[in-house]
């Protein structure tokens, strides 16, 4: 289902709680809200839909990647750059990595690692912040 972009600093500063296989529905109204806003995102975390659970989308080329409880375990090459958010106005300075690998779970609830370089890294850099509750 499409949600509404949450826009409360409050919430969004909020650290998100681990999710558990209840919250597998949750995948699909991100999947659902990322494409209804896909012109102006290619990402989104659950606190930005209003549910204060650690679960990210990232559209990767054409696959839009679902993370239940995604985890930073390496990162390399750091560089600054600026962005935007949904949730945000305008955009804003941040430092990111220009390689990482991510662990997480997927739909079916299976460990997967995923490396990522470039633009796809700092969009799931970005929404791992959001979980964080680090607004850039």
């Amino acid at each position: 289902m499409i949600k509404t972009i949450n826009k409360d600093l409050n919430i969004l500063k909020q650290v998100s709680q681990p999710a558990t296989k209840s919250d597998l529905p949750l995948g699909q109204d991100l999947k659902d809200t990322l494409t209804a806003n896909a012109q102006r995102c290619v990402g989104m975390a659950a606190n930005m839909i209003g549910v204060n659970k650690r679960v990210i989308i990232a559209a990767i080329g054409p696959l839009q990647v679902v993370m239940f409880n995604p985890q930073l375990i390496a990162k390399r090459g750091p560089y600054q750059t600026e962005e935007g958010c949904l949730s945000l106005t305008g955009q804003r300075a941040t430092t990111r990595y220009q390689q990482i690998k991510v662990r997480f779970y997927n739909d079916q609830w299976q460990v997967q690692e995923l490396a990522l370089t470039g633009f796809p890294a700092e969009i799931v850099q970005h929404e791992l912040d959001h979980c964080d509750g680090i607004l850039i």
